[in-house]
């Protein structure tokens, strides 16, 4: 198995630790328009997760949740508060199922747990969509079949901020052209091992949860991080207008003041 050495991460400021956890195919430059917000009164770091960015690939099975973990012991952060999006936002959820000990809040968007259900047809296209590109290997079509779902199913392209599309559009190509098709086309396999029974063990957190939505997302991605702050103790939901499955990239001001609200009221 890969170790620590293999991954790469931002780590600015001082104070509470709080980690940004990036989107499925992205990277941690998602996160420009917080770190810099956050990074005058809270410690802020920002992985690459294994296999995306600036971070080596797999060499082996592994558990994203527990690269994290490894990253947070190395650093010494002690609990800290998880931020995450998409892919970052089930990699958060699995942190708190798998390592308590080193989480003290979530916040998260477009997810919910690693072992996601999916039923809107606009989702399920979208994703047979990129898959079937990156399966045969065709990185410009997985790219912008990937760009596409930032949308979600009310909006095309054209309706998004272009800076937002092209830095969306540059952090896929720079994760996607680290790997190769499907194995079925000679190309790589999955690494990463699942989480087990990740749903039913949710209610069992015990720190405070933040569900923030794009109002525009696609209703599976709504819903799945919706039913984990429904399922904990403490948890809350809120909606920012004007966003879909990236609030933080979209919205950035409005995502800042609501996850800097979270972090006093802890």
């Amino acid at each position: 198995m890969s170790g620590i050495n293999d991954l790469h991460w931002a780590d600015t400021g001082s104070g509470r630790p709080v980690v940004l956890l990036h989107g499925g195919f992205l990277h941690h430059e998602m996160w420009a328009d917080q770190i810099p917000a956050l990074a005058g009164r809270y410690r802020v770091i920002a992985p690459d997760a294994r296999g995306h960015g600036r971070s080596a690939n797999a060499t082996g099975p592994f558990r994203p949740a527990d690269d994290l973990a490894a990253l947070l012991r190395h650093l010494g952060t002690g609990p800290a508060v998880l931020a995450g999006v998409s892919m970052g936002a089930s990699i958060a959820v699995d942190t708190a199922l798998e390592h308590p000990d080193l989480v003290s809040g979530l916040v998260i968007t477009g997810a919910g747990t690693s072992e996601p259900e999916f039923t809107d047809p606009w989702t399920i296209r979208g994703r047979a969509a990129y898959f079937g590109t990156m399966a045969v290997g065709d990185l410009d079509g997985s790219v912008e079949n990937f760009t596409l779902m930032a949308t979600g199913p009310h909006r095309a392209l054209d309706d998004l901020d272009p800076g937002v599309v092209a830095r969306l559009r540059r952090m896929t190509r720079e994760t996607m052209s680290k790997h190769t098709g499907s194995k079925d086309t000679g190309g790589e396999a999955d690494p990463t091992v699942p989480v087990r029974d990740t749903w039913a063990r949710v209610p069992k957190i015990d720190v405070p949860v933040l569900a923030v939505h794009g109002a525009l997302d696609a209703a599976d991605h709504i819903e799945m991080a919706d039913r984990v702050a429904r399922s904990v103790p403490d948890g809350r939901s809120v909606t920012i207008d004007g966003a879909a499955h990236y609030p933080n990239m979209e919205r950035p001001d409005v995502y800042n003041e609501i996850l800097m609200g979270f972090l006093r009221r802890l």
